[in-house]
């Protein structure tokens, strides 16, 4: 087989295709960069000799560009050769992703954390650049391994530590809960990320009446995906069993007086400066979840 001849009538095919049924140039683009992949394998002798093989894709190169123009320089060769051999166990690239998505998570070597980035792209859109930022941020080391975002679980999805961004953030002042309150309300799009999917903003310093005092919880949000009331309580210390405490009588709360019953279980996350292990180990609610919070 000539492989060169069959790369570029594959090559041209895709340019012809795109011209003329631009409405699927993405799945078309799929397609066809992950079939040079594969020819180019096979004409390197095989997945191991193509590890170290590039002479032939500088060759390639070269005879492409000079032959059909920009776009097959040297790296976009190894690139679909990288592709291949990370997906080819996989019958078919998912349309909703562009080619440079795959590109982007061909370098990732954690089929798990493959996986998790693959769902996440595909649920919330995410761009090239918001794809590189959230790998770039250690998003999935922090919510932990064997996370699956086609049906997630609150303590599945909590991140830790959460990423705050803090204005004039100084490394050697320890910052108030006002100081760390405040930041969120600042970059509350940011934080509703770090949060994770699902999640919208009802308010701050909610006010509520428990008997003949009133109680102020730091943030209530909703999210739709656990079709539940979420709890946030911030602390710049240690975690202290007093916080659960607090945090149970907050939700017992919402789900009297807030919560429908169409609702599920209202949830309560405590973000803190330091997680006590053992003060977690002996809570006796199941809907309350413990992370800590690195400035940024």
């Amino acid at each position: 087989m000539n492989y060169y001849n069959e790369i570029k009538e594959t090559l041209i095919k895709n340019e012809i295709y795109k011209k003329v049924k631009d409405y699927s140039k993405n799945k078309s683009d799929l397609n066809t960069y992950f079939e040079v992949g594969r020819l180019i394998v096979e004409a390197q002798g095989g997945e191991e000799r193509a590890k170290y093989g590039n002479k032939l894709i500088k060759e390639y190169s070269e005879k492409l560009t000079k032959e059909l123009g920009r776009g097959y320089g040297v790296s976009n060769l190894k690139d679909m050769r990288q592709v291949y051999l990370k997906f080819r166990k996989c019958r078919t690239l998912f349309g909703e992703l562009s080619w440079n998505h795959y590109v982007v998570l061909s370098r990732i070597n954690d089929n798990n954390k493959i996986n998790y980035f693959i769902n996440l792209s595909k649920n919330l859109n995410l761009s090239i650049r918001e794809l590189k930022a959230r790998i770039k941020s250690k998003e999935y080391e922090r919510i932990g391994k064997n996370v699956d975002t086609r049906e997630p679980k609150v303590n599945s999805l909590i991140k830790n530590p959460i990423l705050i961004k803090v204005k004039n953030k100084n490394e050697n002042e320890k910052l108030t809960e006002y100081a760390l309150h405040q930041s969120i309300l600042e970059n509350m799009d940011d934080f509703l990320k770090e949060l994770g999917m699902g999640f919208a903003y009802i308010g701050n310093e909610v006010k509520i009446k428990i008997g003949d005092r009133y109680n102020y919880i730091d943030f209530l949000f909703f999210n739709y995906i656990y079709n539940s009331f979420v709890i946030i309580e911030l602390k710049v210390t240690e975690m202290r069993a007093e916080y659960i405490g607090q945090v149970m009588k907050y939700i017992g709360y919402v789900n009297k007086y807030i919560r429908k019953p169409f609702h599920d279980e209202t949830v309560g996350v405590i973000i803190c400066r330091k997680k006590n292990k053992y003060v977690m180990e002996f809570c006796t609610n199941p809907n309350i979840f413990a992370t800590t919070y690195q400035s940024i």
